[in-house]
């Protein structure tokens, strides 16, 4: 439960990203203003192009912002350079993708150390086997990528990217290569992650079921948030929402 006097996971502050120059640059932000409080759940979503992998990228420090400020866990990204940039994204920021990203070489175990051992720290006994644990894949641990189910992977992704209870748990459309069961799993991981731990996840999704366990939904276009539904939101309202943003029909 996020308290009024703890500080924004993250924040982003009349933020534009452009790529390009003259007249082909490509606004793919326009001085967004988001807040992604502590320990809630928010779904970004919004038509192709409307601007929801740059939000993130920018939000996550994988990409700077043209204009603007970002913030993550206090810690203002403009003026970092690379170097303190990567340790503040290992050490407070966490990453699920939609392809998983395992290392094919490692196992299980292996890989959720990794994050630990890349910030130069050895894993305490037993750290990486609870996390595998939280995730229901204690028996798995020895277990490769390629011996694991897509659905087991994507729950190794999501160990892997708590294992150094990050201020904030990116996720790209984390459910997008999975079949249905294999996805409620993982958005039920991701919403016991808030619920029982505090954490605070930002998902970028198309898809209104996904988005419905979160604690708000908002939606872009353009390059900015146009919409927003806070507290419970079914799937069928979400989609209606979406359907009207890809329509262009005003909120």
């Amino acid at each position: 439960m996020t308290r009024a006097d703890t500080p924004p996971a993250v924040e982003l502050s009349r933020v534009t990203k452009r790529y390009g120059g003259g007249e082909q640059a490509v606004t793919a932000l326009d001085r967004l203003d988001a807040v992604f409080p502590s320990g809630t759940f928010t779904a970004v979503m919004g038509p192709s192009g409307s601007g929801k992998s740059t939000l993130l990228h920018c939000a996550a420090g994988l990409d700077r912002p043209t204009e603007g400020a970002v913030t993550i866990d206090g810690t203002s990204v403009t003026g970092l350079s690379e170097r303190a940039l990567t340790r503040l994204r290992r050490a407070r920021v966490g990453f699920v993708f939609q392809a998983f990203n395992l290392v094919a070489a490692l196992t299980a175990a292996q890989n959720v150390a990794l994050p630990l051992r890349l910030a130069g720290r050895r894993p305490a006994a037993g750290e990486v086997t609870a996390m595998l644990a939280e995730v229901g894949l204690a028996d798995r641990a020895g277990h490769r990528p390629s011996e694991l189910s897509g659905g087991q992977q994507q729950r190794v992704a999501i160990a892997r990217a708590l294992v150094t209870r990050p201020a904030v748990l990116f996720a790209d459309e984390p459910t997008g290569a999975l079949d249905a069961a294999s996805g409620r799993d993982v958005l039920r991981l991701l919403r016991e992650s808030v619920d029982r731990h505090g954490q605070t996840v930002v998902m970028v999704t198309h898809d209104p079921f996904a988005a419905a366990h979160a604690d708000r939904v908002l939606f872009l276009a353009d390059g900015r948030v146009v919409d927003e539904l806070s507290g419970p939101a079914g799937a069928p309202e979400i989609a209606v929402r979406t359907a009207r943003l890809e329509a262009g029909v005003p909120s």
